[in-house]
């Protein structure tokens, strides 16, 4: 098994861990227990997915360029919701909210544009619903989950 092999084995199994943690903690009750182990494993999945993706465009340059970028902005959103559940700042919980919940979105869209063709018949790369359609879905979801947040009736406990 080559380098590249074997870190690209290790992106996808962080990256599917990481998509089966986001619904698991997103789903739990808000409180020590449940959320907060599946949220910090989702944050160190999110950390691999990253860096394995930056290896990986650093490896194959001229073709996987675009990985870095993505994978460092994929990875600050995810940075910026973990460490307002830890640091608990004022208007910590959106931050946290928007910060997994834009992370998700973006895993979810990598999923979508690798395996666009298996589903369409057309390269995801160049398809812009495959780029657009977790962020069309996810965004909705968010701004409703805040706005819960604003009326005070979420985190329900």
């Amino acid at each position: 098994m080559s380098l590249a092999s074997a870190i690209l084995a290790l992106h996808i199994a962080a990256g599917t861990a990481g998509l089966i943690l986001g619904p698991i903690a997103m789903g739990a009750r808000k409180r020590p227990g449940r959320h907060t182990r599946a949220g910090e494993a989702y944050h160190w999945v999110m950390l691999t997915v990253c860096l394995t993706a930056g290896l990986l465009a650093v490896l194959d340059w001229t073709r996987l360029w675009w990985f870095l970028p993505i994978a460092a902005g994929s990875y600050t959103i995810a940075l910026v919701g973990y460490l307002a559940a830890k640091r608990r700042w004022r208007g910590w919980l959106r931050a946290h909210i928007t910060g997994q919940g834009g992370s998700y979105i973006a895993m979810t869209t990598a999923l979508l544009v690798v395996n666009w063709e298996t589903l369409t018949g057309t390269r995801g790369i160049y398809s812009p619903w495959a780029w657009a359609l977790p962020t069309v879905i996810g965004s909705p979801i968010i701004a409703w989950v805040q706005y819960q947040v604003g009326l005070g009736k979420r985190p329900k406990r």
